[in-house]
């Protein structure tokens, strides 16, 4: 089969032929790929970012938002037959351990991350757990919702967080209207109440966000803390959700945040750096966020088969993996590529 591997940090991934993956153990499942999302930690992945957290044995296969269609599944798989359509967890975890009998799959004391630790789905199959594989409604497309599997639902357990904080009457900042903030400004949406502020250097990728459900676009002209105080009457925002977390992202999502408020790190590549009284004084949190639980997903499917959340996608088929790393690493690419084997 083809796939997309790399062989060395901070160089490019090549396409090649590999082996399939094949049945070991009872819970084991293949899917056959319909789509692989690349995602900017892709690009972080290539430039080493992962590789002391990770410890991946290179050459290996990149691809961590994936959907496709069961090819084969081990002797005591229950949950889903060859042919379901699927979308994968990012994570293949134990079922054993504290974090997965809490609910907290992506803490998983035994997991292995495919695309970062492991093979991943920029190929024709990748292999997986049982575990990880939640069947969709017939009426998703794989290569409609595969950036979901991870983009998707990193966005979508950083809002319901958030969701806890936002009665009526309060606002919501997103920093980021790309690949990552379309799909939380659509979860801000479905979950809460509040007024959502999207703040973003694209004028275009502002306009967008209307449609997805911003109530206010600021863009970034050296104004944009001002302007979401003014519209917050001075008082700033309940939460920030920061997409991009880097090039004064940072600091502009903490000026924009209200005493007590609290900071929602998704995006990163920058470094957080404040004075510790300034956190006490005013009572503001720090929230880190990785992806989400297998519920998570299975509940954003739903909103998504409910038509409240929808992907806006640009394809690649597999041959053209290094144009769409190009695009995204340039800033060309509008929303989340795709990649078809």
């Amino acid at each position: 089969m083809k796939a997309v591997r790399l062989h060395q940090y901070e160089q490019q991934p090549k396409i090649e032929e590999v082996a399939e993956p094949k049945i070991t153990g009872p819970y084991d499942v293949i899917v056959r790929i319909g789509g692989a999302g690349l995602c900017r930690t892709d690009l972080h992945i290539i430039e080493g970012q992962w590789a002391e957290k990770m410890h991946p044995t290179l050459p290996y296969t990149l691809g961590h938002e994936n959907a496709g269609w069961v090819h084969e599944i081990g002797s005591a798989v229950s949950n889903v037959a060859v042919g379901d359509t699927v979308i994968v967890h990012p994570l293949i975890t134990c079922g054993l351990c504290r974090a997965c009998r809490a609910g907290d799959d992506m803490h998983c004391s035994n997991s292995a991350f495919p695309g970062i630790s492991i093979d991943g789905g920029m190929a024709n199959f990748l292999k997986t757990s049982a575990r990880a594989v939640v069947k969709l409604d017939a009426s998703l497309a794989p290569k409609d919702i595969a950036a979901l599997a991870d983009a998707g639902l990193t966005a979508y357990h950083a809002v319901k967080k958030a969701a806890n904080i936002l009665y009526p009457g309060t606002k919501a900042v997103v920093i980021g209207a790309g690949g990552l903030g379309h799909i939380g400004i659509q979860c801000l949406k479905a979950l809460t109440p509040a007024e959502i502020i999207v703040v973003d250097r694209s004028p275009e990728a502002l306009e967008l966000t209307r449609k997805w459900g911003a109530d206010h676009t600021v863009v970034v002209d050296g104004s944009q803390v001002a302007r979401v105080k003014d519209i917050t009457d001075g008082q700033g925002a309940e939460a920030v959700i920061d997409f991009v977390g880097e090039g004064g992202a940072i600091e502009d999502g903490i000026g924009m945040l209200r005493p007590a408020g609290s900071y929602y790190v998704i995006g990163y590549g920058g470094k957080l750096n404040i004075p510790m009284i300034d956190i006490i004084s005013t009572e503001i949190n720090f929230i880190g966020n990785i992806v989400g639980t297998y519920n998570d997903l299975a509940e954003l499917m739903t909103l998504t088969a409910q038509g409240k959340v929808i992907l806006h996608t640009v394809t690649y088929p597999l041959d053209a993996t290094l144009d769409a790393i190009h695009a995204l690493d340039s800033g060309k690419l509008r929303g989340r590529g795709i990649l078809i084997p």
